[in-house]
């Protein structure tokens, strides 16, 4: 209780934010994706908007097909300049894309926070199916792996 009383509540600030999108699930982002560009607006934080191309969802035979998995790179890295567009047009000064590929709850945790170094990572929760392997419906296992903060937006 001493501890309790003599702290201070104190200020915080971040400078930059992660942005985890679904790029088959608009619907669980769209609400993250207002809550980070109105925080990076807010804080003048840099803004890293991902997605992972999810190679689970690809059968065995469009995993091996260079040209199948370059069409969904590309598909990915025009929905993620949507993105920072939308972004750029609220008021977000600085926008990052990045598109990786992997599961995306691990792919997050291990690749892009590290790389990347966010104060805060955002994600959204799948409303519909959420045994599904997308980023709505890793939620917990990025609030479980990541060593920052990560907000859950529903």
């Amino acid at each position: 209780m001493d501890e309790l009383k003599e702290y201070k509540v104190r200020k915080i600030e971040y400078s930059k934010i992660l942005i985890c999108v679904d790029s088959d699930d608009f619907e669980s982002s769209k609400n993250a994706f207002n809550y980070a560009c109105s925080l990076a607006k807010h804080y003048n934080a840099a803004l890293g908007i991902a997605s992972v191309l999810e190679t689970g969802d690809l059968n065995i035979f469009q995993s091996l097909d260079p040209d199948v998995l370059k069409e969904r790179r590309e598909e990915i890295k025009e929905l993620l300049e949507v993105y920072g567009e939308k972004a750029k047009d609220y008021g977000v000064e600085n926008v990052h894309l990045m598109v990786t590929e992997g599961a995306p709850g691990a792919t997050i945790v291990d690749k892009v926070i590290p790389k990347y170094e966010p104060d805060l990572v955002i994600v959204g929760v799948e409303k519909k199916n959420r045994n599904r392997n997308t980023i709505g419906s890793q939620a917990s296992k990025i609030v479980n792996g990541a060593k920052v903060s990560v907000s859950v937006i529903r």
